[in-house]
């Protein structure tokens, strides 16, 4: 009984929990688009929607998959540097390629070691048949805790 009473004040506290607010950001040098947000904040976590291989001015930096993947990540710094953080604090990263192949070469796999260090994030590589715009070959999304 006194196990069932202290979970009951438990989940009751839960609910008296104050609601988490949300930020919606669209910082300047990433992509402007009324369909989403760029990086919505909730508390100290930062979700960051799916960077792709896109300057500043709208254009794919090239056809390679490591030039999009350096601009995706480029991007992916942009949105972390606008709440005043960096990739070390990034969780998790989920990498969508239209080519498994060729993204798994060592010439990115020195890009990632590169940006992320000793302490890389948890990640998902999922390779799929096509990203929104037939030019893009990589789309990279994170979530990151604020320090």
């Amino acid at each position: 009984m006194k196990k069932l009473a202290t979970t009951m004040l438990f989940l009751l506290s839960i609910n008296r929990a104050p609601a988490q607010k949300l930020e919606w950001t669209n910082p300047d040098g990433l992509g402007k688009n009324p369909q989403y947000s760029q990086v919505v904040k909730a508390g100290k976590l930062l979700f960051i929607a799916g960077q792709i291989g896109i300057a500043a001015d709208g254009k794919v930096v090239g056809p390679g998959m490591k030039q999009q993947y350096e601009q995706a990540l480029n991007n992916l710094v942009t949105a972390l540097k606008s709440q005043g953080t960096d990739l070390a604090h990034v969780a998790k990263i989920t990498t969508y390629v239209t080519a498994i192949d060729e993204f798994r070469t060592p010439e990115i796999v020195d890009v990632r070691v590169k940006r992320f260090g000793s302490h890389p994030p948890a990640s998902t590589l999922v390779q799929v048949v096509r990203l929104a715009d037939p030019t893009w070959k990589v789309e990279v999304d994170a979530i990151a805790v604020l320090p």
